[in-house]
């Protein structure tokens, strides 16, 4: 059965997050961090206030057990603190500890200049007519 241009842009972008993750981890080893870790700390450096484990969570895509396990280590190492809610005592905000936030700097300017050479040679317009499909594909999805 012969592939549809629609099976090769999946399997496509299946790839592409693929890699590009795994560049990304390579290029973090020397952090000392594994991809959950580095994951769980960039999207708790892009909330503009605390959030709960929850909503950490959620903001991750793991489950609560499994984002407990890495907040575990990360609080061990002293990266994250975890705070109670004063209104619901079983709930918890994370913040990051002052000592992450180099760190974060690192992961950033690692994860910018790998961005920067995977779009070379790629114009403005390509982009946002690729970041177009990509969000009617993420809206069908939420339809779902």
């Amino acid at each position: 059965m012969p592939l549809t241009d629609q099976h090769r842009f999946g399997m496509q972008l299946a790839q592409m997050s693929r890699g590009w993750r795994a560049e990304l981890d390579r290029r973090l080893a020397g952090l000392g961090l594994s991809q959950a870790r580095w994951l769980v700390l960039l999207h708790l450096a892009r909330f503009d206030c605390k959030p709960t484990q929850r909503e950490l969570a959620q903001s991750v895509g793991v489950e609560g057990p499994t984002l407990a396990r890495l907040l575990d280590s990360l609080e061990a190492q002293g990266l994250v603190k975890r705070q109670a809610v004063l209104e619901d005592r079983r709930a918890k905000k994370i913040e990051l500890s002052e000592s992450a936030l180099p760190l974060i700097a690192q992961i950033e300017a690692i994860a910018t200049a790998l961005r920067q050479e995977l779009f070379v040679g790629i114009d403005e317009e390509d982009q946002r007519i690729c970041m177009r499909v990509h969000k009617r594909i993420l809206e069908n999805l939420e339809k779902n």
